[in-house]
């Protein structure tokens, strides 16, 4: 049985957050904190080296052997993006990204977003919001 690799950790996220190196990108990061906890009403947790997750449940691929705990939703301050994940997969938001503004997503769960100030807050608060909710309907035992 395969484990996933990246877990929940005892990181600080403040210190990991004053680890970004880029200012605008450490700024964002900072803001989306906020709005992860406003929408999930959870605490952020650090999940290996540079993800903030929020809440978790258990993963069980259908089509692998992997499984393991995972976040709810999280973010993470890329290089290149800001990657925001939504768990049940960003194809379920669509009507909600059509208002989002400039950003791009992957064909499973991930949101990118270059800086915060290219994306309507209150519609990426909603997102968040409804992923999470949607996560906790799917895994209520979590």
């Amino acid at each position: 049985m395969s484990e996933l690799k990246t877990k929940k950790n005892n990181v600080s996220v403040p210190a990991f957050l004053k680890t970004i190196e880029d200012e605008q990108k450490r700024k964002d990061a900072k803001e989306l904190v906020k709005i992860f906890k406003s929408a999930t009403d959870m605490k952020p947790k650090m999940w290996g080296s540079s993800i903030i997750g929020f809440g978790s449940y258990h993963y069980k691929s259908n089509r692998s052997s992997q499984e393991g705990d995972w976040p709810l939703t999280a973010f993470s301050p890329r290089k290149a993006n800001i990657s925001i994940y939504l768990m049940p997969g960003v194809s379920k938001y669509s009507k909600d990204l059509e208002k989002l503004s400039k950003h791009k997503v992957s064909k499973g769960s991930c949101l990118y977003i270059k800086r915060l100030e290219d994306v309507n807050l209150k519609v990426l608060e909603r997102i968040v919001k409804k992923s999470t909710k949607d996560m906790q309907k799917m895994y209520p035992d979590n």
